[in-house]
C-alpha cells in the first residue's frame, strides 16, 4: 500500500469516511471529536491524554492496565534521586535482556522493520537521539549535542539541519557503542542529583528545536526514562516476531 503523506484536515468535518484495513501513523487527533465510529478490532497506540470514549475518560483506565501488567512502570514515575537511580538500574537491566535477545537472531533481521516500524537498530538509533535531546540539549544546556546516527519520528521534517545522517548504516555494534556513552551519561547525571536540582528548570539554548518549552529535570528524565521502556516493549515485541519468522 502506498502511503499518503501531508495530507491536513484540521477543522475539518469528514462525514461517512471509510478508514477500514487503513494504518494512520503519527496522526494528530488533538480536540478531535469522532462520532457514531466503528473501532471494531482497531489496535490504537501512542500518546493519550484526555481522551473519551462514549463519555469515560479512557487514559486512567489505560495507565491502570499498564501498570497491572507492568509494576516496573510505577518506579519509572519516581520523583526523587534514590528512585531515579533505581529506575534507571531496571532501564539497563531490561535494555541488557534485550540486547541479548537480538544477539539470538542473524543480525541480517536486527536492519528489518515489521510493520513498517522502525528495525531494532533504527529503534537504538532513535534513543539515541531522545537522550542527546532531554540529557545534553535539555539538562545540560549543550545546543548541538546531535550525534549524527540519531532518529527521530516523522514529525523532525528536516534531520539533516540538526546533522543527522538518516541513511548512514551503522553496525548493531557500533549503534551500542554509542549508546553506552548515552547510557553512562544518564546514570552519571542520575548519580549526582540532589532535590533541587531535580526542580530545577531547563530552559531549550534554541527556541525553534525540539522541545520548545522549558522542562524541570525530574520532567526531562521521566521522558527518557519513558523512551527506554516503551521502545524496549516494542523491539522485544518485532525480535519476538522477526525469530518465530526466522525459525
Amino acid at each position: 500500500m502506498a502511503p499518503t503523506t501531508g495530507q491536513d484536515f484540521r477543522g475539518e468535518r469528514l462525514d461517512d469516511a471509510d478508514f477500514s484495513r487503513a494504518r494512520l501513523h503519527s496522526p494528530n487527533f488533538e480536540d478531535a471529536r469522532i462520532t457514531d465510529g466503528w473501532l471494531h478490532n482497531a489496535d490504537i497506540s501512542g500518546y493519550i491524554d484526555g481522551l473519551r470514549v462514549n463519555g469515560v475518560e479512557v487514559a486512567p483506565l489505560v495507565e491502570a492496565e499498564l501498570d497491572r501488567r507492568f509494576p516496573i512502570r510505577v518506579k519509572l514515575r519516581a520523583d526523587d534521586p534514590q528512585g531515579l537511580a533505581d529506575a534507571w538500574t531496571l532501564i539497563e537491566e531490561v535494555w541488557r535482556t534485550t540486547v541479548a535477545h537480538a544477539r539470538t537472531l542473524p543480525e541480517v533481521l536486527l536492519f528489518e522493520r515489521v510493520d513498517d516500524d522502525w528495525s531494532f537498530v533504527e529503534t537504538l538509533r532513535h534513543l539515541v537521539l531522545a537522550t542527546d535531546i532531554w540529557l545534553f540539549r535539555m539538562i545540560r544546556g549543550m545546543p548541538r549535542p546531535y550525534h549524527p546516527w540519531g532518529l527521530a519520528g516523522s514529525f523532525l521534517t528536516d534531520p539533516a539541519r540538526l546533522g543527522l545522517t538518516y541513511d548512514a548504516t551503522p553496525s548493531l555494534d557500533e549503534v551500542l557503542a554509542v549508546r553506552r556513552e548515552r547510557m553512562d551519561a544518564v546514570k552519571e547525571t542520575i548519580a549526582a542529583l540532589t532535590r533541587e536540582e531535580l526542580a530545577r528548570v531547563c530552559v531549550p539554548p534554541d527556541a525553534a528545536e525540539h522541545p520548545t518549552e522549558p522542562h524541570s529535570v525530574v520532567e526531562c528524565l521521566h521522558v527518557i526514562l519513558d523512551e527506554e521502556w516503551e521502545h524496549s516493549r516494542y523491539a522485544n515485541r518485532d525480535l519476538d516476531i522477526l525469530a518465530a519468522g526466522a525459525r
